[in-house]
């Protein structure tokens, strides 16, 4: 999300401005974007919705825009390049737009047969969960696997992406039950349900996870849900055992807080890590990343729900619940 030229003369194009942090953005007519040296422009064919562009709207993001009005659209977008290259690009002027800049290193090809609307829906959250699993967890085939929120967008692709990384048992625990109950199809070897009381969800929980403690959990909730699973863990003896359950900590779509109880972590093989901008690996592994799941989604092998919008309505959309579905504008 970045400062926007608005009002000035000369060709002008539609994009999603944001006026006020805590609203959503309207769609308006801005200044072309200026080219700098080395940039390109890209006619923006699909850019997706994210919870990251919601929560920086909304000024509960880090990364929140300083300076208003700003266009909108922190992920990967797609578009053409001016030789009429399909791409997935970023661009520091923001890409809720009709057109955009780009610089030739910040575009990735999108592979024949990939949808356009499909590539810049699933790069966010694919190369999230390859990322979380892969760099920050280092998950080993054959290990055991949770998904808190695994009825998000991106907690479907998370779990799908650990099937094809070699998790042996992979769980997911989610709210909504229709989601729910077709994520077995994506690979799901079980699943829970997170809307019940707390005794019955510490129980499930513990049942999900057989005989030993999960070996990878990732966390899109963080709150209540990720208390009572870290209440599972832990021992009220001295014996001396070794366990490793490793929790990545992605995204707070339940609350940006919860209570930890310093017994739990020196009475069982708890360990946390975020997975984020301030944690990222280098460029090259990002973008060998983005290229395994673009191959996946080429092969037919990792499936998502998109509902594409034209850019127009995208005041009426933002705050809308997605229902498993990822938004997509269509300028």
């Amino acid at each position: 999300m970045h400062p926007a030229p608005i009002g000035v003369a000369g060709a002008v194009m539609r994009a999603a401005v944001l006026r006020a942090l805590g609203e959503p953005p309207c769609c308006e007519e801005v200044a072309e974007p200026h080219l700098e040296e080395g940039e390109e422009v890209v006619q923006v064919t699909a850019c997706p919705l994210t919870n990251l562009d919601r929560a920086r709207a909304a000024g509960t993001h880090f990364s929140a825009p300083a300076k208003l009005p700003a266009v909108c659209g922190s992920a990967l977008a797609a578009g053409r390049l001016p030789d009429g290259t399909r791409v997935l690009f970023r661009s520091p002027g923001g890409t809720m737009a009709e057109r955009a800049v780009t610089r030739h290193g910040w575009c990735s090809p999108i592979p024949e047969g990939v949808d356009d609307a499909l590539a810049a829906a699933v790069q966010n959250p694919g190369v999230s969960a390859w990322n979380a699993l892969e760099w920050r967890a280092k998950l080993q085939p054959g290990e055991s696997v949770l998904v808190l929120g695994a009825t998000g967008v991106a907690g479907q692709i998370a779990v799908q992406v650990a099937k094809h990384l070699g998790a042996g048992r992979v769980v997911a625990a989610g709210r909504n039950p229709r989601v729910l109950a077709g994520l077995p199809a994506l690979g799901a070897d079980a699943t829970v349900q997170l809307d019940q009381p707390d005794d019955a969800l510490r129980r499930a929980l513990r049942d999900a996870a057989g005989p030993a403690d999960f070996d990878v959990v990732l966390d899109y909730l963080w709150g209540r849900p990720t208390e009572v699973f870290i209440s599972t863990l832990g021992f009220a003896d001295m014996e001396l055992r070794f366990s490793r359950t490793r929790l990545v900590q992605i995204g707070v779509m339940a609350s940006p807080t919860l209570n930890l109880s310093a017994e739990v972590l020196r009475s069982s093989g708890l360990e946390i890590v975020g997975s984020g901008t301030g944690n990222a690996p280098p460029a090259e592994v990002l973008a060998r990343e983005l290229g395994q799941v673009l191959d996946l989604l080429a092969g037919g092998r990792l499936r998502m729900e998109v509902n594409r919008v034209p850019l127009t309505r995208v005041r009426h959309v933002w705050d809308l619940d997605q229902q498993g579905h990822r938004t997509v504008l269509i300028p």
